[in-house]
């Protein structure tokens, strides 16, 4: 990364390394598109989405992007997780290798009902 904490994803891709950012924003799109009402954010100096609470992370580093999830989504994916796990709720995708796409989706989608009906909880 270039210097200096990003202000925001657009910046935080922007100053990533060169072939990292394709990677990044198909994990942007990805995440958007399966929790639209998600809000931007960085936190830890790396993008995360905020939706009744975190949601998810990303990360570009010299060797890989990391995706990094929250809550109980990492248990109930295991089996689908496992290629590309590395710690309990860390992903790595190696530079040039591919997203999966549906994969990602289909976490925030999870993560998103989590927080979702966390938040229903505690209004009651």
């Amino acid at each position: 990364m270039k210097s200096g904490p990003a202000k925001d994803v657009s910046a935080y891709i922007a100053a990533a390394p060169v072939e990292t950012r394709p990677m990044l924003r198909q994990l942007r799109r990805a995440i958007r598109a399966a929790a639209p009402k998600a809000e931007e954010r960085i936190s830890y100096r790396m993008p995360y989405y905020h939706h009744h609470g975190r949601l998810i992370y990303f990360a570009a580093y010299r060797h890989h992007v990391g995706l990094y999830i929250m809550g109980r989504s990492a248990k109930s994916l295991a089996a689908e997780l496992k290629p590309y796990q590395t710690s309990k709720a860390t992903l790595r995708f190696p530079i040039g290798g591919k997203i999966p796409v549906t994969l990602v989706k289909k976490i925030v989608k999870v993560r998103a009902k989590e927080n979702e009906a966390r938040a229903r909880d505690k209004k009651r």
